[in-house]
């Protein structure tokens, strides 16, 4: 689990977050307090470190809103919902747009807390993916047309031979464009570079 992951609680109610603020504090957790959706949509530039609690019923943006505009921001850190036993459908629906789970009022602590730990260690992983992919690309794009094309021969499992025959050049010229592609994807083996450029959509022919 990162040390930047941070705890966002998404509540109207006072009471309820400075409850929940003493609680995952008191548990070695980093917690950030937001009033409203729309305050919590404000305060980032950026996806969100760690996880998102919020409740499904609130004035204004609700929390099946905020995770509908969380994915068209491309934000794609865990949702947890808190909701009332009244509101499970709302709950259900919050999954369908992407929630990861619903916790239900009175909630018991433990439960909250094992639920938030494994949606840290989930967000976590998303955000090791969102890092390696955005690097994969920025070095694709260093790529010369040629260096694409002798790239995308061998995510389709073509021998340097084939690809020569292909692109009408010389095996030896295949070979080095192969190992400057290696250089700048700064790939240690064949199948590191095949799965960053599998990461980056590059077909397989």
């Amino acid at each position: 689990m990162s040390n930047d992951a941070i705890v966002h609680v998404v509540d109207d109610d006072l009471a309820v977050r400075q409850s929940l603020s003493f609680l995952l504090a008191s548990d070695g957790l980093t917690v950030r307090l937001h009033e409203s959706a729309g305050a919590f949509l404000d305060s980032l530039r950026a996806a969100p470190a760690g996880c998102v609690v919020t409740d499904v019923r609130m004035p204004g943006i609700d929390g099946i809103e905020l995770l509908r505009r969380m994915k068209a921001k491309g934000w794609s850190a865990p949702v947890i919902v808190i909701t009332g036993h009244a509101d499970v459908p709302l709950a259900v629906e919050a999954m369908k747009q992407g929630a990861v789970d619903f916790v239900e009022k009175p909630f018991d602590d433990e439960r909250l807390l094992a639920t938030i730990r494994a949606a840290l260690e989930r967000g976590a992983s998303i955000a090791h993916q969102d890092l390696e992919s955005a690097q994969a690309r920025e070095r694709l794009a260093t790529l010369s047309e040629r260096e694409r094309q002798v790239l995308e021969g061998l995510v389709a499992g073509k021998a340097n031979k084939v690809i020569a025959i292909d692109l009408e050049i010389s095996h030896r010229t295949v070979e080095i464009y192969r190992a400057n592609v290696m250089t700048k994807m700064k790939a240690a083996s064949l199948s590191e570079l095949v799965r960053m450029a599998l990461i980056c959509g590059v077909a397989r022919g």
